[in-house]
């Protein structure tokens, strides 16, 4: 039986070939990681192909800037932030992120409890995903990478204000959503107990 032994047996060997600009480290990198960073991208981009061209962009940027890489956290760490900043260019670039709903419709809290047992993960990762772009952007960076109202300001070159607006206004909007779903949930449900 032919083993296969993997060129990288670790992270530090993996990025010093990246230093020494090794393609095989680069297709190895891409390889590992693409997944997880097509996932962070398409948090931030709706639209799946130009979220896949902000990652190759972002790959390429890792690429260049290895040198900058100290080591003081871990790879893909440092590889998902630089994800993240590609995301955000691309959208100051498009000013999509600037774009704003009327919350007119969010009258009525959703019920938390059914919530919790009713939704997993991935309808809730769903629902974020439906957010518009500057709420969902501002949402992702606050609850999700962990950003202070502070540094979302500095990365949007917004006002901290703005942020915490957006960031409320991302939390109405998925209330609204939850209630709604809710509701759906609970017509499906009572309309089947009616039939059987």
């Amino acid at each position: 039986m032919l083993r296969i032994i993997p060129f990288f047996q670790s992270e530090t060997q993996l990025v010093k070939a990246l230093q020494q600009n090794e393609s095989r480290a680069q297709k190895a990198v891409y390889e590992r990681y693409a997944g997880k960073m097509m996932a962070v991208c398409t948090r931030y981009i709706a639209n799946r192909s130009d979220a896949e061209e902000v990652m190759i962009d972002g790959f390429m940027r890792a690429y260049e800037r290895i040198g900058q890489f100290r080591e003081e956290g871990s790879f893909e760490g440092w590889l998902r932030r630089i994800m993240v900043t590609e995301s955000l260019m691309y959208l100051r670039r498009t000013k999509a992120w600037r774009q704003a709903i009327s919350l007119d419709e969010v009258a009525e809290e959703p019920d938390y409890e059914w919530a919790d047992q009713a939704l997993k993960t991935d309808d809730l990762l769903r629902l974020v995903g439906q957010l518009p772009e500057g709420y969902r952007t501002i949402f992702n960076l606050y609850a999700i990478e962990g950003y202070s109202h502070q540094e979302i300001a500095q990365e949007l070159s917004i006002s901290e204000g703005t942020s915490k607006s957006q960031l409320s206004r991302a939390r109405a909007w998925l209330q609204a959503s939850l209630a709604k779903l809710e509701k759906e949930n609970y017509g499906q449900i009572k309309s089947r107990s009616t039939v059987g």
